[in-house]
């Protein structure tokens, strides 16, 4: 006989066992939110050589690694990007230098110094850390070459120990062309500081990327390396000795890359320089009356081509996890407020701190401004990473932040999701690094990959092709966009320059976090 259950019977208890369980479940989830990340205060497992290679982030590593062979100037050696060819070959002629390797800068054919130097101090930075992970998936030498692209370069720019060649071009003349770069004809002048014209910010930050840089090429390249090292021990003290803002020296770069301070890049360079030669007079620069002046200790900050401060407090302290007990108790407090500062600036960026910036998009990407707004994002999320390695590698359990605590995982799955968001976990299922995944952008702010190769344009002409409303005939593969807005939408024009112009720069960061990101493998405790 067939039996009916009523209303209350055993489905209804069953209902009742789920929600139940649910509501359990939300409570559990909300106070291990509140609490769990404090987890224990044993210390996570050192990772050792690196492991299994997570494909997406290889892949989009490899991707972005290519821009830098877009941006190449000068005569091309083993050219791998079919649209480009040689171009500005008299690049610092009329000076009687070789100036015509180095990096163009963005979409235009500028080589503004103070940018890519920092491009090359930060793509040693990520070779230095992250090269034996780069070489798991074959991509070393390819960030090598690059760094090296645009070292060969400064070093040309620096011919006595008082001058350095900070631009080639003219902006305001470039930028009213739209041209391929091997068809460039305009003049391209050169603009120096000196001890009578100084630049301390763009003086020292090229120092950070010679003392870097020699240290990347220390075993595979010593005479280069000692190279590198003469020039960024006269530039850091042609820069400390002629203090002044290269941006008030030379008024006109101040609508490009106007700089808003040289303390930070001092900073910068002396740290870098103790990395390169441990020689304790940099510690005693950075822990001294000039750390005391310009290291903003206890004030987080977003590290960027124009700000060194996060960078700095980080990379000092390297040392306090790993050569403490190397270093005379003379600097440990002023090393300590450097540590303590990196620590602020983790907690900002970690999204469930007591302490975490409102500076995000809903969906949770950094956000700070609206003119190429990923630079921030991913520039923060490679400093997490770093930042989460030493804490693995040294053993230490957590960061405090105010009442909670944080694990290295925590930093790692922050910075995880600044690159996830990058390459297309987003409301608009849209990659912003050119070349990756099935949808990226197809209107890049950018003249060479805009003109068809066998176009014959002048310097105006070729604008029909930045008004064109056909997708770029050239793909300019690796390429990482300015990004979106704070609202989460991107309009993917030429003629949206903030949203669609990628930089050097940009590449230097996205290297760099994806570097970290590829596998898992412990940090160096020393560079040398």
């Amino acid at each position: 006989m067939l039996r009916v259950r009523s209303k209350g019977g055993c489905c209804g208890w069953f209902i009742a066992f789920v929600v139940l369980a649910v509501v359990v479940g939300a409570v559990v989830f909300t106070v291990k939110k509140k609490f769990g990340h404090s987890g224990s205060d044993k210390a996570a497992p050192v990772p050792g050589p690196p492991g299994a290679v997570d494909q997406k982030y290889a892949t989009a590593l490899k991707t972005s690694l290519q821009f830098f062979d877009i941006q190449k100037s000068g005569k091309l050696v083993n050219n791998k990007i079919s649209w480009r060819g040689d171009s500005g070959l008299k690049d610092g002629s009329q000076a009687n230098l070789d100036l015509t390797k180095g990096l163009y800068d963005a979409g235009d054919h500028m080589k503004f110094g103070l940018p890519l130097a920092y491009t090359a101090t930060v793509l040693s930075w990520a070779i230095l850390e992250y090269g034996d992970q780069m070489d798991h998936v074959g991509q070393l030498d390819s960030a090598q070459d690059s760094l090296k692209w645009i070292t060969d370069y400064l070093i040309n720019a620096h011919p006595s120990a008082d001058v350095l060649y900070i631009q080639v071009g003219d902006p305001v003349a470039d930028h009213k062309c739209w041209e391929r770069p091997e068809e460039m004809t305009e003049a391209r002048p050169l603009t120096q500081v000196n001890a009578s014209h100084p630049g301390s910010d763009i003086a020292a930050e090229t120092a950070a990327a010679m003392a870097s840089a020699s240290l990347v090429f220390k075993k595979s390249n010593s005479s280069y390396s000692s190279t590198l090292l003469k020039h960024a021990k006269q530039l850091f003290t042609f820069a400390d000795k002629n203090r002044g803002y290269y941006s008030e020296s030379i008024p006109e770069v101040q609508t490009y890359y106007n700089s808003s301070g040289y303390g930070d890049e001092l900073l910068w360079a002396a740290s870098w320089l103790y990395h390169a030669t441990g020689d304790d007079s940099y510690l005693e620069f950075v822990t001294g009356q000039d750390g005391e002046d310009y290291a903003e200790w206890g004030s987080p900050t977003w590290f960027s081509w124009d700000n060194k401060h996060a960078g700095t407090q980080v990379l000092l302290a390297r040392l306090s996890f790993f050569k403490a007990k190397g270093i005379s108790d003379s600097y440990g407090s002023g090393l300590q407020s450097y540590k303590e500062t990196a620590e602020v600036v983790m907690c900002s960026l970690l999204p469930d701190s007591p302490s975490a910036t409102k500076s995000r998009t809903e969906d949770g990407l950094i956000w700070v401004a609206e003119w190429n707004s990923l630079q921030h994002a991913v520039a923060s999320a490679f400093l997490a990473v770093i930042y989460s390695d030493y804490m693995l590698t040294s053993q230490t359990p957590n960061l405090k932040c105010d009442s909670d605590s944080f694990t290295p995982s925590d930093l790692r799955d922050f910075a995880k999701s600044q690159a996830d968001y990058v390459l297309g976990k987003n409301p608009m299922d849209m990659s912003f690094l050119v070349g990756y995944g099935d949808k990226f952008p197809q209107f890049v702010h950018h003249r060479g990959a805009s003109i068809p190769v066998d176009a014959k344009t002048g310097c105006s002409d070729g604008f029909k092709w930045l008004e064109s409303s056909d997708p770029n005939p050239n793909v300019a593969t690796g390429a990482l966009v300015g990004g979106p807005f704070k609202n989460d939408t991107f309009i993917d024009s030429r003629n949206n320059t903030m949203q669609t112009e990628p930089s050097t720069y940009n590449s230097a960061v996205i290297v760099g976090l994806l570097s970290s990101l590829v596998t898992t493998s412990s940090v160096v405790q020393s560079f040398t």
